[in-house]
């Protein structure tokens, strides 16, 4: 399961909102190859399940994810930062065992 911070949900709703996406968009998660520590996550939004997806609901969200990724983010919250020290959304991964500085990458 893949869980919302209540300022994530906040922040997303309003991306959605200003945006004016489909009332049918849900927030597309994934993990791909790549970054300093092998691994990065990727965050859209889509309006069509694919075979094989993992369908998540938390907080009044829809999170989907594809099969291969839901290995890496199971358990993991997604939260939102507006503070001094960095704005943008964040995953806190329990199954992560190290991060890059920015962290935005990661390796289990």
């Amino acid at each position: 399961m893949i869980s919302v911070s209540d300022k994530a949900k906040e922040r997303i709703q309003e991306i959605l909102a200003d945006d004016g996406t489909d009332a049918n968009s849900f927030l597309r998660v994934s993990v791909l190859s790549g970054g300093c520590s092998g691994l990065t996550y990727k965050m859209d939004f889509d309006t069509e399940e694919k075979d094989g997806d993992e369908v998540f609901e938390d907080n009044g969200l829809k999170v989907v994810t594809d099969a291969r990724s839901v290995l890496y983010l199971f358990g993991t919250i997604l939260e939102f930062s507006d503070g001094l020290n960095g704005k943008g959304f964040y995953f806190n991964n329990p199954n992560a065992s190290r991060t890059c500085s920015c962290g935005e990458s990661f390796s289990v």
